[in-house]
């Protein structure tokens, strides 16, 4: 039996891999997040927060008979696409990092595979346009990251060890969850939805199109659990998207059909600034729909800055690819088609009462 711990359970990332290795017949759980995931599972629910580091030596040094783990807990400051830049937010998920890892290893000699996320800024894409395809090969972008940090710090603790590592990068992530700050796929939703309510029909909120990739959690999950097993991508980087391509503003097309909304031509709309105003129209949607009590600040949080920032609202960006060779030379050859991952998860929020159905 293996015995995985998960870290950020109730994230994008986190939850996915909870909900994948949770119907997983040889696989007991472990869930851990200072707050518990917005869905039902089997998992041992442990909250914690990472950030204090005698409670993570105590907690995390009792399990003992760890076998993996995939790290998808993050850190994110108010203000998100500032805070990528800041040393405080670097040095506290390096710390997070440091909490989770040195008491489990330490307390389980069974450990055999650790999986850690990286993402497209590992390319310097949120500085500018990285080449296309962005690869694994090509040396570390010249910026400071808290990836680097903790790539390091896991490198280093692997010394003399048994176990592996594998790092993937995963591209623009769709998934479920609540309150998270890059969940762009809620907030698309949200905007839709109160569009709707308002009379008004859908229309891309952001710049021009350009071409770039999204990740569906649920293949990255798939991915996590490819990593824990195939031998060769042990201490390896893999870059992990759907398998096509897709711009913005044609996204919002399986959008408008699912929603039965009629679309319109893009209008730059600045979504942190305008949306945050529209909490009576949400409680209206809630009310009529008997949707689950979630206060409106909480339910998108933060991903309008994280979509504005990807929508590129007033600005034109250049592609932003990454390369799935290395992935599938290895033999993870998984794939799903964006449109019905759009859709899929839409069913999904759903089906759990957060969106009407």
């Amino acid at each position: 039996m293996n015995r995985i711990v998960i870290f950020g359970a109730s994230g994008l990332v986190g939850g996915a891999a909870l909900r994948h290795f949770d119907g997983l017949a040889d696989w007991q759980v472990a869930a851990i997040s200072r707050r518990p995931p917005a869905f039902d599972h089997g998992g041992d629910f442990i909250a914690l927060d990472l950030r204090d580091r005698e409670r993570c030596q105590a907690v995390l040094g009792e399990l003992s008979d760890t076998t993996h783990v995939v790290y998808a807990a993050l850190y994110e400051q108010a203000e998100v696409i500032r805070g990528w830049r800041a040393e405080e937010q670097m040095q506290t998920n390096l710390a997070m990092l440091r909490h989770a890892l040195e008491p489990l290893a330490a307390a389980a000699p069974g450990l055999r595979h650790v999986s850690l996320l990286q993402g497209t800024k590992a390319y310097g894409a949120h500085l500018r346009p990285p080449p296309v395809p962005a690869k694994e090969r090509r040396p570390r972008h010249g910026h400071e990251n808290f990836y680097w940090y903790q790539e390091d710090f896991i490198r280093a603790l692997q010394q003399g060890q048994d176990w592996t590592w594998t790092v993937l990068r995963p591209q623009s992530v769709f998934g479920f969850a609540l309150g998270a700050p890059l969940n762009m796929l809620l907030a698309m939703a949200v905007f839709a939805l109160i569009r709707r309510q308002e009379g008004l029909p859908l229309c891309h909120p952001g710049g021009p199109a350009y071409v770039t990739e999204a990740t569906d959690a649920r293949l990255l999950a798939r991915a996590f659990e490819w990593a824990a097993t195939a031998p060769i991508a042990g201490n390896q980087i893999y870059n992990i998207a759907n398998g096509d391509c897709l711009t913005w503003p044609d996204l919002w097309r399986p959008v408008a059909e699912h929603f039965g909304m009629e679309l319109a031509e893009p209008a730059e709309i600045r979504l942190r600034e305008v949306m945050p105003t529209k909490a009576e129209v949400w409680e209206r949607i809630a009310h009529q729909n008997d949707l689950r009590a979630i206060p409106y600040g909480k339910l998108v949080g933060a991903s309008w800055q994280f979509t504005d920032f990807n929508f590129a609202a007033g600005k034109s960006p250049g592609p932003v690819m990454v390369s799935t060779v290395k992935a599938r030379q290895h033999g993870f050859h998984d794939c799903i088609d964006t449109e019905d991952m759009v859709i899929e998860l839409l069913e999904l929020y759903q089906a759990e009462g957060i969106l009407p159905p």
